[in-house]
């Protein structure tokens, strides 16, 4: 038996936020994912432990199985994992955007989360030279991934800035950023690195939409139980992000990476498509994760973010069913959190999944929706138990 998750970020979302009173994956074109639900089995799943913040590492974490309660310590870690860094047990590793403000000031507000959506051929230089001129023995810059960078504090995590409450930017778009402002003046340290870093990007990133960096998300190194330990499957990921891509590489999955897979609705759906059927030759469980419906999500685009998942079905869900068709396969179609247009963040609502196999349960739902969805009573209450309820379903 082969499995593959096939995770839409962000792709659920509330009533009404698509004319039409739909929501967006009801208002996209999806016949796959419709004919999947109707002969599949379909509920929803809580990925969101309750008390935790609902952003895409603490929901990803729960659809590969483990318990974002018991292992996560922080969006920056598993970004570093993703990039393989070498680091100190005490160390504390914050998420670092490259972002554009009215002003870093008490007064100002978060105008854009991403820089203009800041490609990593621009990036990458800026986050170097902010290395080159401010990194020292504290304070570690590592360019990242378009506007998603790391900042490593050496035992940092023994320091009082391990307790800073700093908002993810994408959840205050449009917002003041006095309370943030307030957060970062209680360490010295963080407040004066994030004026020398303004005061060298008008230097160096004049050109773009980089006006400040933006650390959030700090906690110590990450450390996961292997994944073919834990589930007795060889497993990888394929995705555009570094998060997943840090899940998977803690987890001792393989982590492939695909040219041309942006993260955007522009993304290489087929070079995902191939990277999952090529690696499930010789694996046995493929997580493949697409950015697009999130990051429409945020941008509070309804028709961008229905093309998306539009996209998603036909040439993500459709190119991998009709290759394994006949074959001893099973699939997992869901997302990780909500992302919905009116919030243009994400919230914490148990979202919809459907587990399709030639031959299985059929649910006879119409379509796959959130309301359909839940319309089936079927719950899993826990979401790292997602993973575990598939495979007893498999036996």
């Amino acid at each position: 038996m082969k499995l593959l998750f096939l995770i839409a970020d962000g792709m659920g979302g509330w009533a009404d936020e698509h004319p039409g009173a739909k929501t967006c994956l009801e208002a996209a074109s999806t016949p796959v994912m419709d004919r999947m639900a109707a002969t599949g089995t379909v509920g929803v799943c809580q990925t969101v432990p309750q008390g935790m913040p609902p952003g895409s590492d603490v929901a990803n974490m729960s659809l590969l199985g483990f318990d974002p309660a018991r292992h996560h310590t922080g969006r920056g870690p598993i970004e570093a994992a993703a990039q393989g860094l070498e680091l100190d047990p005490d160390d504390l590793v914050w998420r670092m955007n490259l972002v554009n403000l009215t002003e870093l000031a008490p007064e100002g507000t978060m105008l854009d989360y991403s820089s203009g959506h800041i490609t990593t051929e621009v990036s990458a230089p800026l986050v170097q030279d902010l290395q080159d001129r401010l990194g020292d023995e504290t304070f570690q810059f590592h360019p990242g991934v378009q506007y998603r960078h790391l900042l490593v504090q050496k035992g940092g995590a023994r320091e009082d800035e391990a307790k800073l409450l700093i908002s993810p930017p994408h959840d205050i778009t449009g917002k003041p950023i006095r309370a943030d402002m307030r957060q970062f003046s209680r360490s010295a340290r963080i407040w004066d690195l994030l004026f020398l870093a303004e005061e060298r990007l008008r230097e160096t990133a004049a050109h773009t939409k980089a006006r400040s960096i933006w650390p959030w998300g700090q906690g110590r190194p990450l450390i996961l139980p292997r994944f073919k330990d834990a589930f007795g499957l060889d497993g990888a990921v394929i995705s555009a992000v570094d998060l997943v891509r840090g899940l998977g590489r803690a987890a001792g999955m393989e982590v492939i990476q695909v040219p041309g897979a942006t993260g955007l609705i522009d993304t290489n759906y087929e070079g995902k498509v191939d990277a999952a059927l090529k690696y499930l030759e010789r694996g046995d469980f493929a997580f493949v994760h697409l950015e697009g419906p999130d990051e429409c999500g945020h941008a509070g685009d309804a028709d961008q973010k229905a093309e998306a998942i539009s996209r998603f079905d036909a040439r993500v869900v459709a190119p991998l069913t009709q290759a394994l068709a006949g074959q001893d396969v099973a699939f997992v179609v869901t997302c990780d959190h909500f992302t919905p247009i009116a919030e243009k963040t994400h919230t914490p609502d148990a979202v919809p999944f459907l587990l399709w196999r030639e031959g299985g349960e059929a649910s006879g739902l119409s379509a796959f929706s959130e309301a359909q969805a839940r319309s089936t009573g079927l719950v899993i209450e826990t979401g790292h138990e997602l993973m575990s309820w598939v495979l007893r379903q498999l036996r």
